[in-house]
């Protein structure tokens, strides 16, 4: 029996796909369910690409939610252009995937949340890779999952270096300000693994390469998915040479803390002004004597890279 049971909160992008795949293939941890959000894309699409990558690799029984449909402080969402450049107009690199047969589930991806922290207690681990609002939702429902969730490891942010949408701020923080600023200072045990770690584990072509010559079908649609990631990233960041391994990063790091330098320090988001967005420590609580949430500062990249590549080279080859 795996050790973990986790939840994925995906706006399922390209790198939101190359996150479920990693989950998927780590066996200390059982994939209970998939809560998609907006961001990379709209919710209902991020929903059906999850579905449409769960039946490719095997797994339809992994169950989808919608959780919620905008921002915590806005009325509806709309794709930004960026959004589609980087992602492609479908969020799976523009690449065509065959539709599942399993449909999006009924119930609310808050109140599954809720369920499964009660379940299952200190063996959940959620792993948000798109905006927060989702989670700060099922905080607000019912504040006593923070005492219950077993870690939190999330993809956002930017402590030590730049924003991606400005300066300051990361893309997933900037989609909801408010809810990311209402997790960051709940007390959930929790760790950011942001923009500081996730741009130095980088793929590139060569690696993609090595899927094509595995042949089968998962193998070579993510190739084609992620060769059109990297191409986005010749644009957006060509000093980086590769596509940054942002979400499954978190994924691998929810499972095996160790890949990672942390300091802890209680944080806050900016939620209005010219620094909407940005993740920084909280000057009011500096100075309390403990804090539950840590900030990833660095990461063993040649570990991380071995263990991607290995994992998921030998999940496709099955599938």
């Amino acid at each position: 029996m795996a050790k973990y049971k986790m939840i994925l909160d995906l706006d399922t992008g390209v790198d939101d796909a190359l996150a479920l795949a990693y989950a998927l293939a780590t066996p200390e941890c059982d994939l209970i369910g998939v809560v998609a959000s907006f961001g990379n894309i709209v919710p209902e699409e991020a929903a059906q690409n999850t579905l449409n990558l769960l039946e490719m690799l095997g797994h339809p029984e992994v169950p989808v939610f919608i959780g919620a449909t905008h921002s915590s402080h806005t009325d509806h969402f709309e794709v930004m252009p960026i959004s589609q450049t980087i992602h492609g107009m479908n969020g799976v690199g523009n690449v065509e995937l065959p539709t599942a047969k399993r449909k999006i589930e009924s119930q609310n991806g808050i109140d599954f949340y809720i369920e499964a922290a009660h379940k299952y207690q200190g063996q959940l681990l959620i792993v948000p890779t798109g905006p927060l609002t989702n989670l700060a939702a099922a905080i607000e429902k019912d504040p006593e999952i923070i005492d219950l969730i077993g870690h939190v490891t999330l993809m956002g942010g930017a402590l030590t270096v730049p924003g991606n949408v400005n300066p300051v701020t990361e893309a997933n923080i900037n989609q909801d300000p408010s809810a990311a600023d209402q997790v960051l200072r709940s007390k959930l045990p929790l760790t950011m693994v942001g923009l500081d770690v996730t741009l130095r584990t980088l793929l590139t072509k060569k690696e993609t390469q090595k899927w094509r010559e595995i042949g089968t079908t998962s193998a070579t649609k993510y190739a084609d998915i992620v060769d059109y990631y990297i191409n986005a990233y010749k644009i957006t960041s060509p000093h980086l040479h590769g596509c940054g391994l942002h979400d499954p990063l978190a994924v691998a790091a929810a499972v095996d803390p160790s890949l990672l330098q942390t300091i802890y320090l209680n944080m806050k988001v900016d939620i209005e002004g010219a620094y909407a967005g940005r993740t920084i420590g909280d000057e009011k609580r500096l100075n309390e004597p403990a804090t539950t949430t840590q900030v990833a500062v660095n990461v063993n990249v040649p570990r991380f890279l071995d263990m991607f590549m290995t994992k998921l080279s030998a999940f496709f080859k099955e599938h």
